[in-house]
């Protein structure tokens, strides 16, 4: 099967599925040019692989025809406009060079699909002439069982999100990150923004360990903290609305792990600096300071407030910083992410 998977929806899964109830080895090609938003190779690469770990899966781009086809009349991925005989050559000269194999049936929903198989048969032939006839199979042409379209879904992901996988919705949610110093209110953010947005959220999974613990933990907790939160975050937002509000980041541990044990894992460093967020909200340390038996003071609280906005203006990440009372803070986030300007960082 060839398509965009732009993205991959219920429709594609079908007939997907289909080919591995009638065939050996189902081999599934994607590309698109240019690339639709929110549809990166490396994300259709991913739902692919989620969804289909059985099938052997090509997704291309101009990289792999420069590395891969060097040499051939192919130099780039076709455009998705360019003639219908283009792109059939196209993934007849895949299989033969990158591939190497000989298929004997296409799996589509559409009516090109007669005339793609007629040419892959034509292109296999020029190099073998016992290979294999290819036979079209059309599935579901009327769209009646799957009634959508890669177009029509685009328009509003979050609309038609019953149309998706839960592992591909996830890759269309917006990840919320609260930070905070202790006692700065972060946690009630998280909980309360999340039922503002009618959406879920992820608790901070280092303060659980830390209570399980009895406020003892290990110079390795702290990586394996790290990694927790982030699978944590990708579980949670297969099941979320639009948005995934998630309580804390490897940031945080990471500052944890600098002030417990005065150095951290090179490994929570990357992940720190890599893993980033839709928005970022830093709650300002105006509340009154609760110390609940586990906390530092309210000097310890400022000066990681300060460590918050020295690593992010370092990393020229923008953040919204909130202040006030929970509700304020609460509709300052939500008016934030309904217009999306650009916030940049405030001073300190």
């Amino acid at each position: 099967m060839v398509g965009k998977f732009a993205p991959l929806h219920r429709g594609h899964e079908l007939v997907i599925e289909c080919a591995l109830a009638s065939c050996d080895e189902v081999v599934v090609i994607s590309y698109s040019k240019p690339e639709m938003e929110g549809c990166a190779p490396e994300s259709r690469a991913n739902w692919l692989a989620a969804r289909f770990p059985q099938t052997r899966r090509l997704v291309v781009s101009d990289e792999t025809v420069a590395s891969r086809l060097d040499g051939s009349e192919f130099v780039e991925v076709p455009a998705n406009g360019a003639d219908a005989e283009i792109h059939r050559r196209f993934v007849a000269h895949l299989c033969r060079c990158v591939l190497e194999i000989e298929i004997d049936a296409v799996f589509t929903s559409e009516d090109y699909g007669d005339g793609f198989a007629a040419t892959l048969e034509s292109e296999q032939r020029r190099y073998s002439a016992d290979a294999p006839s290819v036979r079209h199979v059309c599935v579901d042409r009327a769209r009646s069982a799957v009634p959508v379209s890669a177009t029509r879904i685009r328009a509003d992901v979050h609309a038609h999100r019953h149309w998706l996988a839960p592992e591909v919705y996830a890759s269309f949610v917006k990840r919320v990150c609260i930070l905070g110093g202790e006692s700065s209110g972060k946690s009630t953010l998280a909980e309360r923004l999340a039922a503002a947005l009618r959406t879920i959220h992820v608790p901070e999974y280092g303060r659980a360990l830390w209570e399980e613990r009895a406020g003892v933990l290990t110079f390795g907790d702290l990586r394996s903290i790290g990694d927790k939160q982030i699978g944590l975050e990708d579980e949670a937002a297969k099941c979320a609305r639009e948005f995934l509000i998630c309580d804390t980041s490897p940031l945080t541990t990471l500052f944890y792990s600098e002030h417990l044990f005065a150095r951290a894992d090179p490994a929570l460093r990357r992940l720190a600096q890599s893993h980033r967020y839709h928005t970022t909200v830093l709650c300002a340390p105006d509340f009154p300071f609760v110390q609940d038996g586990t906390r530092q003071d309210d000097a310890f609280r400022h000066r990681q407030h300060r460590w918050y906005v020295d690593q992010l203006t370092a990393r020229g990440e923008a953040w919204l910083l909130v202040d006030g009372s929970v509700a304020e803070r609460v509709q300052r986030v939500c008016a934030h992410l309904n217009s999306e300007p650009v916030v940049s960082a405030p001073g300190s």
